[in-house]
């Protein structure tokens, strides 16, 4: 156990470090849309759900806690985002063998369409620009002990904006390690560690002529503009989780994540769940507590489990997020395991 405890602080302080050189690039990254939180459970709770991490949706939040779940978990989200967007999660989870367990996540962020207009045609062209974002992601956990898991993720990030494209590889890694402490959870992980997002396309094609100075030469030579590349967004993330009140008929979980971006401030995320039965459950929390130009805050959600012999686990979640001036986000999701 003591090289457990070595392996966590090493690590921990490591990627904290890490991340530390990350906070210079403030407001420079690309693919902001890695940010959004998923899952209605873990928004409801404010967003503090690195050591929860008991549920598929941990492959986002922490993927050293996705060898906990039991058995095979499926997880879908479509969200209404704001400004008309629309931003959905899918997950699956597979507990190979009570030690292993191997995930696959897709995340899309879709901008919708709108038509072009000109100058020349201020009501519109009759052309449509359309843009979109998806992430898809494999996963890897193993538990090392009873008490302690570790897992990666590798994932694939595109990015299209009308004709310009551009793409990423990055690699998530969580911990996951409960404590002797009435067994008290502490979840720690690092998101987005990967290359840089330049983009290309048709637009950036110019004809150009090299010497203008000069007649004779070819004046139409082909040029391709050349972008800006642009880092990830990198998040570390570390978590404290612990069932405060837990009787044969109720439970009652808390949680908090420091949360601290590369493309912006620090900020801590708090929450709470109540279950009855493991039947119904009840959730709330804050979310970005100490930044000052946040617009997210009260989040609260509710959620209905159904565990059927033949028909395995149902569950649907719902969670209500406050964005201040951008209105609120609801968000549900449909969960099955087996």
């Amino acid at each position: 156990m003591k090289s457990v405890h070595y392996i966590f602080v090493i690590i921990t302080l490591f990627i904290y470090q890490h991340v530390g050189f990350a906070q210079s690039k403030v407001g420079t990254t690309a693919a902001p849309f890695l940010g959004i939180s998923v899952a209605p459970r873990a928004t409801a709770m404010g967003g503090a759900f690195a050591a929860v991490a008991n549920d598929v949706s941990t492959i986002y939040y922490n993927p050293g806690g996705l060898s906990r779940i039991q058995g095979t978990e499926f997880m879908f989200c479509p969200t209404e985002w704001i400004m008309g967007t629309n931003f959905n999660w899918f997950g699956i989870g597979i507990n190979l063998d009570g030690t292993n367990a191997l995930g696959i996540s897709l995340t899309q962020l879709d901008y919708g369409e709108e038509e072009i207009t000109t100058v020349e045609n201020p009501e519109g062209t009759g052309a449509f620009w359309s843009a979109s974002e998806v992430a898809a992601a494999i996963t890897y956990t193993r538990n090392l002990t009873d008490r302690f898991s570790i897992g990666g993720t590798g994932k694939y990030i595109s990015t299209r904006y009308f004709n310009e494209s551009g793409s990423a590889f990055a690699l998530d890694l969580g911990l996951l390690f409960t404590t002797d402490f009435h067994d008290m959870k502490l979840g720690m992980s690092i998101s987005n560690f990967g290359t840089d997002i330049q983009l290309g396309g048709k637009d950036l094609l110019h004809r150009v002529d090299l010497d203008p100075d000069h007649i004779g030469n070819n004046e139409t030579i082909v040029a391709n503009l050349k972008t800006d590349s642009w880092p990830l967004p990198l998040f570390f993330r570390v978590g404290l989780a612990m069932d405060v009140m837990k009787t044969s008929m109720s439970r009652l979980t808390l949680a908090v994540d420091a949360f601290r971006p590369s493309d912006n401030t620090e900020i801590i995320n708090a929450g709470g769940e109540f279950s009855i039965n493991d039947w119904i459950f009840l959730r709330g929390g804050y979310k970005s507590l100490f930044r000052d130009d946040s617009e997210e805050g009260l989040t609260l959600g509710a959620g209905l489990n159904y565990n059927s012999s033949t028909a395995g686990r149902w569950s649907l979640d719902y969670s209500f997020v406050d964005f201040g001036v951008l209105d609120s986000i609801q968000m549900f999701s449909f969960k099955l395991g087996f």
